[in-house]
């Protein structure tokens, strides 16, 4: 029993005491003082802390052929005793007629370099240029997904309020937990990644995240809704979560619009609203069939921002079970003790949705294409 108890704290955790909503401080109180902070090269350093956390690289990108690609490093540290690193790659297939190209493999003799910056292991390198503007990631862990792709940013990256990151815990001194993000909405991205068919020439947009998940993180949120949408002018980004029952069920949205040069807006007063729902009878979820996002606020000028993405979700591309690899009983037994079922529904609708952008009243519509997330936990 101590042994399954161990374990199931360890892949699900038990629920947690109501804390109450003094037991978190969401970054949006931070915007009182500074909706975004620009990111600068040292911002975007590893941490690699000492206690349970996990942290992530994420790429994503939109290719001008239409390929939708994502590559990621996890680091990992589990109650400050066991760390471990993985390399996740994702060719979607966009057209719906087969299996997504997806992979995840262990990484082995991973280490930083000394500035925190860059990131290495056997088979894999990410490396961040001089200027801090550039990240070149090569990847031949896995023989089906070789990686050689360059993200530049037209676009300078941002935190939201002063240091993006959401801390949870009684004594605000002393917090227990966090959580971060910090983006790299806009970039260009020159690259190819192979697999065992064939050469994907990447040449096309992407985004960049920076993620900090400074606790377990299904203790963190419930549940997540992101969305990553590119048009030939303009970019809208907004990750949102829910905490569990114990922070209050406290929402934190983040997000900006951006343009090339220049950063719209960016803060906290966004919202996402699944206006059409039908209940997904193998996860028993309510999946999202159609979503509507805003984002509202100001320019540094104080012009109002209004933007909307509004419509169809279409066939969705995926739905992962994030649990498929845990022994069944496990599963069994972390749903039904700790409510602990996630899964993460995908999106990307091959009928275009339409950017809606007033800014200080003039109105601007545009065509993008969407890559999006519904992730029910617990």
């Amino acid at each position: 029993m101590n042994w399954l108890k161990s374990t199931l704290a360890t892949v699900a955790g038990t629920q947690e005491p109501v804390y109450g909503p003094d037991a978190i401080r969401s970054v949006a109180k931070q915007t009182e003082s500074a909706p975004y902070t620009e990111l600068t090269k040292e911002d975007l350093r590893w941490r690699a802390y000492d206690y349970t956390n996990v942290e992530t690289q994420t790429f994503y990108v939109m290719a001008d052929n239409g390929s939708l690609v994502m590559v990621q490093i996890i680091y990992s540290n589990i109650a400050g005793i066991h760390t471990t690193a993985q390399f996740n790659s994702k060719i979607f297939n966009v057209k719906g007629d087969g299996p997504h190209n997806w992979h995840s493999d262990p990484l082995y003799n991973y280490m930083f370099d000394e500035s925190m910056l860059s990131f290495a292991a056997d088979n894999l390198s990410l490396t961040l240029n001089e200027e801090g503007t550039a990240y070149t990631l090569k990847s031949a862990v896995n023989e089906d997904s070789l990686v050689n792709l360059t993200f530049t940013r037209t676009t300078p990256g941002f935190v939201i309020g002063k240091d993006g990151t959401t801390y949870f815990g009684t004594d605000p001194e002393n917090p227990w937990g966090s959580m971060r993000h910090a983006f790299w909405p806009r970039c260009t991205v020159e690259g190819t990644i192979q697999t065992k068919e064939e050469t994907i020439d990447l040449k096309g947009r992407g985004v960049f995240i920076q993620a900090l998940q400074g606790m377990k993180p299904h203790h963190a949120a419930a549940r997540w809704n992101f969305i990553n949408f590119q048009t030939p002018t303009y970019t809208a980004i907004m990750m949102e979560y829910t905490t569990p029952p114990s922070y209050d069920s406290t929402v934190v949205n983040v997000g900006g619009i951006l343009k090339d040069g220049e950063i719209i807006y960016a803060g906290t007063t966004n919202s996402v609203t699944h206006t059409e729902v039908t209940q997904d009878a193998e996860s028993d979820w309510p999946e999202p069939t159609s979503i509507k996002w805003v984002w509202d606020g100001h320019t540094n000028d104080m012009k109002d921002v209004h933007a909307e993405v509004d419509g169809p979700l279409g066939k969705r591309l995926d739905r992962v079970d994030v649990m498929a690899e845990v022994p069944g009983f496990i599963k069994t037994i972390a749903g039904s003790v700790a409510g602990t079922r996630p899964y993460i529904f995908q999106y990307s609708p091959q009928e275009k949705l339409t950017l809606k952008l007033k800014v200080d009243g003039t109105e601007t519509e545009e065509k993008g294409t969407m890559f999006s997330e519904a992730t029910f936990i617990s």
